[in-house]
């Protein structure tokens, strides 16, 4: 259950495209605004919230921290440091999923394209309607509301179940993936949930689903209106029969943290016991913030797990972890692997990592995202994309997708929410200025940081 401070609901940020496929932009210099970009970045990411006193009233706020506003006669702002009368807004959501955005107090709505915005229509037109692209990670775990529990794909593999009350092991991981203007969910293993419930192979008109915000929760809509609930006693996630999205509709989008297992030199994996407990049923000596931290060194296929004493984890033949050791040799080293990504989606502070058209190499900067799989390896990893075919490094340092064979990648998780990848050649990856991801860096500037 959420209430521990770990699971963090993700901000609700997105991209607002117009009738010409054009994103909504918050431009640097003098805090002017257009519908002038092609794709997602940072310029184009807005971030939603919600008015406490109505929750029916939202504001936008851009990448700069400044709101959008428009005035009685229509003009269009985003210079307000605060949120505003004039920037208080409703959402007006169209039956095909996309937004009109209403001036609250004016009751006009906010359209055009290029840098002819305003805010002075007074009905709603193509010009006026915008489509949602969640800037977010895509790879998350769903909360329902009204059940407090996650959902994840069932142990019979037949459904997404909403019956788990921590989002724990690789079935609790959601992908959404932008289709068609349309958001698919999908799970762990790939499939795509249809509207009935059921787990297909490959999308279509039934797996896509319009998203709507209702007082900072998400609702799923479906083709036919009605919108995904969880059912019966599992809670098997399906389109129900309402039309309007009440608290059984309503999900939160929560941080899917990073789940690891060690497996010590001994070929056991490293687990726990329960802590002794005193006469009153509390923890007897529970351990300190500080005897808690562990600096992990990163040894290529290996780790070692440093303590807070200076000294090295260490396992004894009995079985028991120790941390007693000033250097690292075999009983020092752990194998490191990730159990929840099985499919990787990689972000980056230019955008997302996809496959290049019309070439092998991989861009590093897109608004759009493929999705890879992740294969484990004796404490490496391979990825394998399109065709089954594997990344690779190639002589000039560019990644490469058509690889015959796979090749060993180390991942590094260096940041909360971040990973290092490092290739064969001892380098981590990165955009290069054009965009290209490339084996080349030599330290750990933020580019070479991803969400995954």
């Amino acid at each position: 259950m959420p209430t521990n401070g770990i699971h963090q609901v993700l901000k609700i940020q997105f991209g607002l495209i117009n009738c010409q496929n054009r994103y909504l932009t918050a431009e640097s210099f003098g805090y002017k605004v257009n519908a002038s970009a092609p794709s997602l970045k940072r310029k184009q990411i807005w971030t939603l919230e919600q008015d406490e006193a109505d929750s029916s009233v939202v504001f936008l706020r851009s990448h700069l921290g400044r709101y959008l506003a428009a005035d009685k006669d229509g003009k269009v702002s985003c210079e307000a440091e605060k949120p505003g009368r004039d920037g208080r807004f409703a959402i007006v959501t169209q039956s095909d999923g996309r937004w009109a955005l209403q001036s609250q107090p004016y009751k006009r709505f906010f359209g055009g394209s290029e840098d002819r915005l305003s805010c002075f229509a007074q009905a709603v037109t193509e010009a006026e309607l915008w489509t949602v692209h969640l800037a977010i990670h895509p790879q998350a775990n769903l909360l329902s509301i009204s059940r407090r529990r996650y959902a994840h794909l069932s142990a019979l593999e037949d459904e997404i179940s909403t019956d788990s009350n921590i989002p724990w092991g690789v079935d609790a991981l959601i992908t959404l993936t932008f289709q068609n203007q349309r958001y698919c969910l999908r799970a762990c293993d790939n499939r795509y949930l249809q509207n009935d419930g059921a787990l297909v192979p490959e999308p279509g008109p039934r797996t896509g689903y319009t998203l709507e915000f209702k007082a900072g929760k998400l609702a799923f809509k479906d083709c036919n209106g009605k919108y995904l609930a969880p059912m019966g006693p599992t809670g098997t996630l399906r389109a129900g029969r309402s039309s309007k999205p009440g608290k059984d509709e309503l999900f939160d989008l929560e941080e899917s943290h990073p789940q690891v297992v060690f497996l010590a030199s001994n070929g056991r994996y490293v687990s726990i016991r329960q802590e002794p407990v005193s006469d009153s049923g509390c923890l007897a000596r529970p351990p300190s913030a500080a005897n808690s931290m562990f600096d992990i060194e990163w040894r290529g296929r290996r780790v070692a797990l440093k303590a807070s004493n200076g000294k090295y984890i260490c396992a004894k033949k009995n079985g028991q972890l120790a941390a007693v050791s000033d250097s690292v040799g075999e009983d020092e080293e752990f194998v490191l692997k990730l159990i929840n990504r099985p499919i990787l989606v990689l972000r980056g502070d230019h955008g997302f990592v996809c496959c290049h058209r019309g070439s092998n190499l991989l861009d590093a900067n897109r608004a759009t995202y493929d999705v890879f799989q992740l294969l484990f390896s004796d404490g490496a990893y391979h990825i394998r994309g399109l065709g089954s075919k594997f990344w690779y490094v190639a002589s000039s340092g560019a990644i490469c997708s058509d690889g015959e064979m796979a090749e060993d990648f180390f991942f590094e998780f260096r940041e909360r929410g971040r990973v290092a990848v490092r290739g064969k050649n001892g380098k981590y990856l990165r955009g290069d200025p054009a965009g290209t991801l490339r084996a080349d860096a030599d330290s750990l500037p933020r580019a070479t940081l991803w969400e995954y």
